[in-house]
């Protein structure tokens, strides 16, 4: 498998799942604002649509959109709590979060990397939206297990962690959401998203 990836982008968190599970893949850095990857190919020609991640299979196919790839890889690499066949419903539940983390929380922290230039008004309204998600990304940690899914990490937990990093970029604190906080230092400890971050230039 061929992960191209950005650093720090959505596209870690299929980096943090391929270190968690011990297998063999290559990496190609892109970059989307020249359209470009790391070896000088035309990244248009792996994903159209210009963005990351993108994730070439063994048999030449190219599988897109995070959600998908996230999906796609917690099905096929060991370890993962979606792979747990007494518990049918699990599948559906990383479906649930992983719809929740796109579609809301990553777009709560998306105005932040436009390059936009905002009136005081609308940081006012973006900081509200990127409040109101990470506070319901906090309701939803459960109380009595460690990861989102119970006690197996997953494909949710390591989409979540690379949201919620994005934080230290942007100079949000968590403070707010001690739960919160103390999830992304848990996940962040984990040798397999300290090797991802070595691996993407993020971490000495």
């Amino acid at each position: 498998m061929k992960l191209f990836y950005k650093p720090g982008a959505c596209s870690m968190a299929a980096h943090i799942l391929l270190n968690e599970a011990g297998v063999d893949y290559q990496l190609e850095k892109v970059d989307t604002d020249a359209g470009t990857t790391e070896t000088g190919a035309s990244y248009g020609t792996t994903n159209p649509r210009g963005y990351v991640p993108a994730l070439q299979l063994e048999n030449g196919e190219v599988l897109t959109e995070n959600v998908a790839v996230l999906q796609w890889l917690s099905e096929q690499l060991p370890g993962f709590a979606s792979n747990d066949n007494s518990a049918p419903l699990k599948k559906y539940r990383q479906l649930e979060l992983l719809s929740f983390l796109s579609s809301e929380l990553h777009k709560g922290f998306s105005p932040y990397f436009s390059g936009v230039a905002f009136s005081e008004e609308e940081k006012a309204a973006h900081a509200t939206k990127l409040n109101d998600t990470i506070a319901q990304f906090d309701a939803i940690l459960p109380k009595e297990s460690p990861f989102l899914l119970g006690e197996t990490f997953s494909v949710a937990d390591a989409y979540a962690f690379v949201i919620l990093n994005w934080s230290n970029f942007i100079g949000v604190s968590l403070e707010a959401w001690p739960r919160t906080k103390a999830y992304v230092e848990k996940i962040a400890a984990r040798p397999a998203a300290q090797q991802t971050l070595r691996e993407e230039g993020l971490a000495a």
